[in-house]
């Protein structure tokens, strides 16, 4: 593995841009202990699950583990808690809600425990009688036990939302991932609204504050905190809000949105200020938007992004990697710089291996040398049913799509370089066998490939597959920034 690492958005003059974290990371949960932050997001159907992020200045975030390695749902709306010394990842899956803990966030992680709940979007509070609660999705909150692992009686209703114009252009009410902050007196409820998908002006954040986690509330008079207003905006989608403080006492928010006309990118996790104002309630600063150029908070930086490209030594496979739902991780071996793949059936159900793509305009790389019958791919993917890309085997080297296969181009050559080239979703494809690039005559408008056409709220993603009879070798993976 190199030591590159992708673009992180500090921009090296005390300021940064947004994203924070670029590609399908969203739903963020942040909390600070100490000087260091951590965060976590959604990880659907991907294993390893549940990325682990570190930061020192909440702008450069590495990726230091994951506390997911099986799968046993798709995982949503996480809320990362540290209480007592002790770490805790609350999520929801498979129509209940879990919790997993750690005594440091690199784990070891414990094991989901089942919260047998219902709602979803679990979000942690300590009230002031001393009892941890969770509140959940549509304004209903249930009693924790002590240990943080058990839920105590039913969950009951607490929370009547702010309500948006009639006429404004949104999703759905959707009221969804409740984060708790205590300051001063207050108990300050963020949550999301308006559908984090659809119309470019779906989703926002809201605020309510009471003196107890349970009311009663009263609401922001600066609701909605963060909405996009306009689709001429450059981040659409704005909302799920996660409050952080610095150990300086200033505010921050994290929250997720998609970039404008970057639908398949998913939803990606983006950082704003946060001002106090005399009466006790928080807002983003007039004029501050998540377009611009904001000043940096203070902390050093750490290694930021996934690797950018890998030669496959060291014996396994990097956190970079995911499986859906873990499948076929048999199928995967590392050894003397190169990577194996078992070929598969077509449609038998496993997985490609996966690495998050997470800018308007990449090209990605890799070597490939193919053993019987088998065809080494280098694909875009969404999921089972929309993926395309570039495969080379005995018959040569082709293009395909999910719903159709283009002619083979013969070769002669032990070994053919691939390159999928996006340019702001126009994908081209690139094969050398040892004579120089050429370009293969098909040309792919991807634009459609995400959420709003397929549903599950995925994102297309580089991937490594073999399918057939016989082997895959691949080599020198490499993705780079346009």
């Amino acid at each position: 593995m190199e030591n590159n690492r992708m673009r992180s958005g500090d921009l090296g003059d005390g300021t940064f841009l947004n994203p924070i974290i670029r590609g399908n990371y969203a739903d963020p949960s942040i909390i600070r202990v100490n000087e260091d932050y951590y965060m976590v997001h959604t990880s659907y159907e991907y294993i390893p699950g549940l990325i682990i992020w570190h930061s020192n200045d909440l702008v450069n975030w590495e990726p230091i583990g994951s506390a997911l390695h099986k799968y046993t749902g798709d995982v949503w709306a996480p809320d990362f808690v540290h209480y007592g010394g002790k770490y805790y990842i609350y999520f929801p899956s498979q129509r209940t809600n879990w919790v997993i803990t750690a005594d440091d966030p690199r784990g070891p992680w414990s094991e989901p425990v089942n919260l047998h709940t219902k709602y979803i979007d679990p979000g942690h509070v300590v009230g002031p009688d001393g009892k941890r609660y969770l509140h959940l999705s549509g304004g209903y909150m249930i009693e924790l036990e002590e240990d943080g692992i058990t839920t105590v009686g039913e969950a009951r209703k607490i929370y009547e939302p702010w309500k948006y114009p009639e006429d404004w252009i949104v999703e759905a009410f959707s009221l969804e991932g409740p984060k708790l902050t205590y300051r001063d007196g207050y108990y300050y409820l963020t949550v999301a609204q308006g559908g984090t998908a659809g119309p470019p002006t779906s989703h926002m954040v809201a605020v309510s504050r009471s003196r107890t986690p349970w009311g009663p509330w009263e609401h922001s008079p600066h609701n909605p905190i963060i909405r996009t207003e306009s689709a001429q905006e450059n981040w659409w989608s704005q909302g799920h809000g996660s409050l952080v403080d610095t150990p300086e006492g200033d505010w921050w928010m994290v929250f997720h949105a998609y970039e404008k006309g970057l639908h398949s990118l998913g939803r990606q996790t983006l950082l704003l200020p946060v001002e106090w104002t005399p009466d006790g309630w928080f807002r983003i600063p007039e004029g501050v938007r998540a377009d611009q150029t904001i000043p940096k908070p203070g902390g050093y930086k750490v290694a930021h992004g996934w690797p950018e490209s890998d030669n496959f030594r060291g014996g396994e496979l990097g956190t970079h990697w995911q499986l859906v739902k873990g499948r076929g991780r048999e199928r995967h071996s590392v050894q003397d710089g190169w990577l194996q793949i078992e070929g598969r059936e077509e449609n038998d159900g496993n997985s490609p291996l996966l690495y998050m793509s997470g800018h308007p305009s990449y090209e990605v790389e890799i070597e490939v040398c193919v053993q019987g019958d088998a065809e080494g791919r280098l694909i875009l993917y969404y999921d089972d049913s929309a993926y395309f890309g570039i495969g080379v085997s005995k018959q040569g080297i082709r293009h395909f799509r999910t719903f159709k296969s283009y002619r083979a181009i013969p070769f002669q050559s032990e070994t053919v370089r691939l390159c999928i080239r996006n340019d702001w979703n126009i994908v081209s494809m690139h094969y050398d066998t040892g004579e120089g690039w050429k370009k293969y005559d098909k040309v792919i408008d991807a634009s459609g490939f995400h959420h709003n056409t397929f549903g599950r709220f995925l994102s297309l993603r580089v991937g490594l597959d073999a399918v057939g009879q016989g082997t895959a070798r691949f080599t020198d993976f490499r993705y780079t920034v346009r």
